[in-house]
């Protein structure tokens, strides 16, 4: 199975590309800078150049081309302005998904927030976040041409992964180390039945399989 991940120098990214390879995947990263490129190769990635703030459909349909899934997993980051909210979580998540579409990957997870709405209110840094993530999975749910995904995690921490989850259309708010999601990630990716889903994510009692099936009605 081969996986196109945006944002691939992302920690979350790194993780799942780790997970992938491991398990025998072909995974590619999508990278702003060629200096990244020797982190992804050490992590079982392929790098893939191309700044999605300035791409064509075209150009990033090229990069996806003969994929299998493509996940989403960009961020502008915490100390970018309101402006690289709207270029990166918002527009290129929506030039990543009609990317998708042109090169014919119908697997497509987004990794969103917990509290992404597209009619969020508010003027902050947070709520021009939450309003840009919750405008981009607005976009996504209306791709027939996508077996997409939407994954909110809670609030993200550094801790060592448990392996052990909660993964429900409402979990309420909590934290999630970054190694579960992407192990979370990762099984969703080869979940085809989990299309259409919107999922919120926390720490829990399941193990991440168990959950993902779970979900998915298995």
């Amino acid at each position: 199975m081969r996986t196109v991940i945006a944002g691939g120098h992302g920690q979350i990214a790194l993780r799942l590309e780790r997970l992938l390879a491991a398990r025998g995947d072909e995974v590619a990263g999508i990278i702003r800078k060629t200096e990244q490129a020797d982190v992804l190769r050490e992590a079982g990635a392929e790098p893939l150049v191309l700044d999605l703030e300035s791409a064509s459909v075209d150009e990033v349909a090229e990069r996806l081309r003969g994929a299998d899934a493509a996940v989403f997993a960009a961020g502008a980051g915490p100390g970018s302005g309101a402006a690289r909210k709207d270029t990166v979580d918002k527009a290129a998540a929506v030039l990543f998904a009609d990317a998708a579409v042109k090169a014919g990957v119908r697997r497509f997870v987004i990794v969103s927030s917990m509290g992404a709405d597209p009619r969020h209110q508010g003027d902050e840094i947070f709520d021009v976040y939450l309003r840009a993530k919750g405008e981009a999975d607005a976009y996504v749910r209306g791709l027939d041409a996508l077996d997409w995904t939407i994954l909110r995690p809670g609030q993200l921490t550094d801790d060592a992964g448990t392996g052990l989850v909660r993964l429900e259309a409402r979990t309420g708010r909590g934290p999630i180390p970054r190694d579960d999601v992407a192990a979370v990630l990762a099984e969703l990716v080869d979940t085809p039945a989990t299309a259409g889903l919107t999922l919120e994510l926390i720490s829990g009692p399941a193990p991440v399989s168990v959950a993902v099936k779970s979900v998915a009605g298995n």
